[in-house]
């Protein structure tokens, strides 16, 4: 195997390295994640929707789920903090007449006292308190998040000795900070399931979306580990590590 070679195709994957919202298509067919998680998160805020019911999506991406759930846009609100999701949420969800807001301040949301009858929130940061604040009594928070040893092997072999970005995303944890912050646990769930790459260079991609997972990550960095990576593909016919995810709704006091 030529690996000057390799390295070129690797660099250029890291130079298309950018998405709109959270659209993993280049690479699709070439990785494997969250095929076969114990829960359907869209099914499940699904069945705590009816349409009367005002709806808030908490760091909404570029608002691809929310928008899958077809809720009355009159009654949808969304936040979103990342710059470049910002301006596509603002050309997408504002002309449909969701109220969006910009917000980076998870800990502060721009919005009254018990405002919503359900907050979703898939993958972004959270603050329990804050939460409780803007929810209406007896109101329902729903979040995926991804856990603090979310594709560990993936980053152990590309820049060993890394820490974790986010060390308290565990659910035992999550399940505390609700607790005490006045909410009933309705549901809780984590799982740890398999993450598959079928060619180095999605990977390349993926540590380089995925930039606080892999802080530093870059191709000429990080060569001799590729190509460790390289050497393990051929040998296994893939790369797999873990994800990791929980489920968790609570309720707030009446």
């Amino acid at each position: 195997m030529n690996y000057q070679v390799l390295k070129e195709q690797w660099k250029a994957e890291e130079r298309v390295a950018h998405i709109q919202g959270w659209d993993f298509l280049h690479i699709q067919g070439r990785y494997e994640a969250e095929q076969d998680l114990p829960w359907d998160y869209r099914a499940i805020v699904r069945n705590h929707l009816t349409p009367d019911l005002k709806l808030l999506d908490v760091d909404t991406g570029g608002g691809e789920f929310l928008l899958s759930l077809r809720h009355s846009f009159s009654r949808t609100s969304a936040t979103e903090g990342y710059p470049p999701n910002v301006e596509m949420c603002k050309k997408v969800l504002l002309p449909l007449g969701i109220d969006f807001h910009e917000a980076a301040d998870v800990c502060h949301l721009p919005f009254p006292d018990g405002s919503f009858d359900r907050v979703i929130n898939r993958h972004g940061d959270f603050d329990a308190l804050e939460l409780f604040r803007i929810l209406k009594p007896a109101g329902i928070y729903i979040t995926e998040q991804v856990g603090a040893e979310n594709d560990r092997e993936f980053v152990d072999l590309l820049l060993p000795c890394s820490e974790r970005p986010f060390p308290e995303q565990y659910l035992e944890k999550a399940v505390e900070k609700f607790e005490q912050a006045g909410f009933k646990i309705l549901e809780a769930q984590e799982a740890f399931r398999p993450i598959r790459f079928y060619d180095v260079g999605a990977l390349v991609w993926f540590a380089r979306i995925i930039e606080w997972e892999f802080p530093s990550f870059s191709v000429d960095r990080c060569f001799e580990q590729l190509s460790r990576a390289q050497q393990i593909l051929e040998k296994n016919g893939l790369l797999e590590g873990k994800i990791h995810r929980f489920l968790l709704i609570a309720q707030k006091s009446t």
